[in-house]
């Protein structure tokens, strides 16, 4: 039986703005899984852009200091345990949870549609509008603890639950099938490194952007091309010849994206790394009968999918780098700097 301490190590966010926001502790009490949540003793959590951009307030679109700076457009309760990415094993059960799931190795979905025993009008994201995987203890409703069977490590599994649920997210949501071919911004990072190898297990064509330097990893991991961020899409792709878009950086180049992208075809953004604010003509969304779908929310079945998907071997872990919690800062540093491919993860608990 395995012994839970009253408090426990973890990293405090204790405000909107730097790294030094960030705050390591040993005295954070172990919280006590109510109705309906199961206690997880946390072994790894990835570093991701949602962290960051939750602890910068990029998500505000207020001038109130924390009126809307929260993942779902709520402000944040400081102080906040994040880390959304997290896998670990299950150590003890609310009411309402079999006895049997103790001992289980489980994932997390990030997006929440349950918590504090009721489900929710509007989804979380775990990390953002409750605490997360950063400490040594976490809770969430049981519903979102999804068993894994696999001979993947925790820090290997970790690296799963954000990038390729967002990513599998976008595919589900734009239809993409082996008739299409499939561009993808943002390529070498988390979700995009993520959205190429399940767009390849769905059969399409797939178009990677990444800087050169990662050309080759990006081929490895089955893209079928890879062009460069600095490339114009129009010269190097052609007029009309994409189906579908997954855009993780917007910026500058998306009036190319609806340039290339085929009559009917579709656009999916999951995010805005290279710039929130784009420039659309509505002739060119119109004339051409695109379709557009923002993809935040989970589908239903989505988060179920990544785990066949994982346990079938169909897709592999990218581990760029481990860090200990305590490093958190540097891990941040360097995922903020870009040159990786996948996920940056935490070693939380042996």
């Amino acid at each position: 039986m395995t012994t839970i301490a009253k408090t426990m190590q973890g990293i405090v966010l204790t405000g909107h703005g730097g790294p030094e926001m960030l705050q390591y502790r040993n005295d954070i009490p172990v919280p006590t899984p109510s109705a309906n949540q199961v206690l997880i003793r946390v072994s790894a959590a990835a570093v991701n852009n949602t962290d960051i951009n939750t602890r910068t307030g990029w998500y505000a679109k207020s001038d109130s200091a924390n009126s809307d700076s929260g993942w779902s457009g709520t402000g944040i309760d400081f102080p906040r345990i994040q880390g959304a990415d997290v896998c670990g094993h299950i150590v003890a059960v609310g009411d309402n949870v079999g006895s049997a799931r103790i001992g289980e190795r489980v994932i997390i979905e990030p997006c929440l549609t349950q918590a504090h025993e009721q489900p929710l009008n509007s989804p979380w994201y775990y990390g953002s509008e409750c605490d997360g995987g950063f400490a040594q203890y976490t809770v969430v409703a049981a519903k979102h603890a999804y068993p894994v069977n696999s001979s993947l490590s925790d820090l290997e599994l970790a690296t799963f639950p954000c990038s390729y649920s967002t990513a599998e997210n976008m595919l589900s949501r734009a239809s993409v099938t082996s008739a299409d071919r499939v561009l993808i911004s943002g390529a070498s990072g988390g979700v995009g490194s993520a959205a190429i190898q399940l767009a390849k297990a769905r059969g399409a064509y797939v178009i990677a952007i990444t800087s050169p330097a990662k050309n080759q990893q990006l081929l490895a991991l089955g893209a079928d091309k890879v062009i460069s961020r600095d490339d114009d899409l129009v010269t190097t792709l052609g007029e009309n010849s994409i189906d579908v878009v997954l855009d993780l950086v917007a910026g500058k180049q998306w009036p190319q994206f609806l340039q290339i992208l085929k009559p009917t075809s579709r656009y999916a953004v999951s995010g805005a790394i290279g710039g929130a604010f784009v420039e659309l003509d509505v002739r060119t969304l119109y004339l051409k009968d695109l379709s557009f779908f923002g993809c935040t929310v989970l589908g239903p079945k989505v988060f179920q999918n990544l785990v066949s998907y994982i346990e079938q071997g169909k897709i592999k872990p990218l581990l760029a780098q481990v860090f200990a919690l305590k490093e958190i800062k540097s891990a941040q540093a360097l995922f903020s700097k870009k040159a990786h491919v996948g996920k940056i993860v935490l070693k939380v608990c042996e």
